[in-house]
């Protein structure tokens, strides 16, 4: 029997640990000579304030869903990939090929191209870690981290050469075609004179990211595969008695992962830059690693964290622009809400299974 109920593990210890990394970042600002309450009504204000404010939050929402999703796929077969960075970068390449060398006709189209590229770019860069991980017993996690550099040295090499445009000094490919080039939010919830998410980057992938949710949701928890993935994680030796093969289960996990992790490439390549760009991940592959901690490796759970960690990143640029705040300070609250959601889990679930526990007991 649990100590806690779920809605603790899944809400209580994530809220308890957001909040004692808000309080640690008052102070912090405090030390700065800046008020933290004027620094979170402008966090609260750009990233909520407006539409346009809203286009933004949800594009980077959508980017931290897929890494998500990626992370906590793998980490339900007790694997911790780490990849995901590595992963999204060959993503984007599958996703520009797809799209300056195909002939698609309509964007309704050329989107199941780049997704389907972009899934399988990303499982082709986790397929060599999982291989050596399942066959060799090499960790996966020195694997995925080797991993990433190697991606991000490939597609420094592919743009100043292979597909860079001829002549140009930047290091990025031409631009992608028309038909190629997906709906934003703007283009979707505009109505006559009224405009709705003006300028923002938010567009047709955030319904895949949360279709992708369900998918991820429907596969772990309703089918065999899903079964086999968490009776792998829960224990090898009775998975194996139970004639479930880790190889395969290894294999399968984290091809999926790197799939999802992949598809972020259709937001942000695609649907944003819509041409690729050096340095387009942008770190969304490790901050994935947060939102799952934080989501508790459930869709939902991923798809909330994911949202908070969209409102860090828009609030944050805001009051770094605004309210003369190092940029540098925004990398540190982030990380404060990282620590104490995934290393320091402890420091707060232990005194609230304590707590639990009288309660059952002074109950009985």
């Amino acid at each position: 029997m649990d100590v806690m109920p779920k809605w603790a593990d899944v809400i209580l210890i994530p809220l308890i640990s957001i909040l004692l990394a808000a309080i640690l970042s008052a102070f912090l600002l405090l030390s700065m000579g800046q008020n933290p309450w004027d620094a979170i009504v402008m966090m609260v204000e750009g990233s909520f304030g407006s539409s346009y404010s809203w286009g933004y939050t949800l594009y980077y929402t959508t980017n931290f869903i897929f890494t998500g999703l990626a992370v906590s796929v793998a980490f339900h077969a007790r694997l911790f990939n780490i990849g995901g960075e590595g992963q999204a970068v060959l993503g984007g390449l599958g996703v520009a090929l797809a799209c300056l060398y195909v002939p698609w006709p309509h964007w309704t189209v050329a989107v199941l191209g780049s997704a389907t590229a972009a899934a399988l770019f990303g499982a082709a860069w986790a397929f060599i870690p999982a291989i050596l991980q399942a066959k060799r017993g090499s960790h996966i996690v020195i694997t995925t981290i080797m991993f990433n550099f190697i991606a991000a040295g490939l597609l420094n090499y592919l743009l100043n050469g292979p597909i860079k445009v001829p002549g140009s000094m930047e290091l990025a490919t031409a631009k992608f075609p028309e038909p190629t080039h997906l709906p934003t939010f703007e283009e979707l919830f505009s109505f006559g004179e009224t405009s709705l998410f003006r300028a923002a980057p938010a567009n047709v992938t955030f319904f895949i990211a949360i279709a992708a949710c369900f998918a991820v949701w429907w596969l772990i928890w309703h089918t065999r595969l899903g079964y086999e993935i968490r009776s792998l994680g829960h224990s090898e030796t009775a998975a194996k008695y139970a004639g479930i093969s880790p190889t395969k289960i290894i294999m399968v996990a984290m091809l999926i992962s790197g799939a999802l992790a992949g598809m972020m490439a259709i937001n942000n390549v695609q649907g944003e830059a819509e041409r690729l760009v050096l340095d387009n991940v942008a770190g969304a592959g490790f901050i994935g690693i947060a939102v799952a901690l934080m989501g508790r490796n459930h869709p939902f759970g991923i798809l909330l964290a994911a949202l908070l960690f969209g409102f860090l990143y828009q609030g944050g640029g805001e009051i770094a622009l605004w309210m003369s705040i190092p940029s540098e300070m925004i990398e540190v609250i982030q990380a404060l809400i990282i620590l104490f959601t995934g290393a320091l889990d402890q420091l707060v679930r232990m005194p609230l299974e304590r707590l639990f526990l009288s309660l059952r007991r002074a109950k009985t």
